[in-house]
């Protein structure tokens, strides 16, 4: 009787060992990118450049700046708005790179039936 499963003509485990080695190797591509993307940072400005604000890759803002005009003790709502949007707009600019970079790096994995949804 004839054995079944297992791998014929021993085909398989070369292409398994190849593709953990892909694997691994991507691993240590996106453990690297991540790095760098965490030690980055992001600009971005509202209000004609009167709030600018810096955030880094780790989500975190790291700094913000007013210019003096933009502060009215009478108008306390639209300072709010300008930093608001002036923290989205820097944590989209490092969110977009941040996919990007790890886009690339999974897009070698497109014979495994797809990349991953970073």
């Amino acid at each position: 009787m004839a054995r079944r499963g297992g791998f014929p003509g021993g085909g398989m485990p070369g292409n398994m060992n190849n593709l953990m080695k892909q694997a691994q190797k991507m691993q240590r591509q996106m453990e690297e990118k991540t790095k760098e993307i965490e030690e980055k940072e992001w600009e971005a400005a509202a209000g004609g450049g009167a709030v600018k604000v810096k955030v880094s890759g780790k989500k975190e803002i790291v700094s913000v700046e007013l210019s003096e005009e933009v502060v009215d003790p009478d108008d306390i709502e639209m300072l709010q708005d300008l930093i608001i949007a002036a923290t989205n707009e820097a944590l989209r600019k490092m969110e977009e790179e941040s996919a990007e970079v790890m886009s690339s790096i999974a897009g070698g994995l497109g014979g495994l039936g797809g990349g991953f949804p970073f």
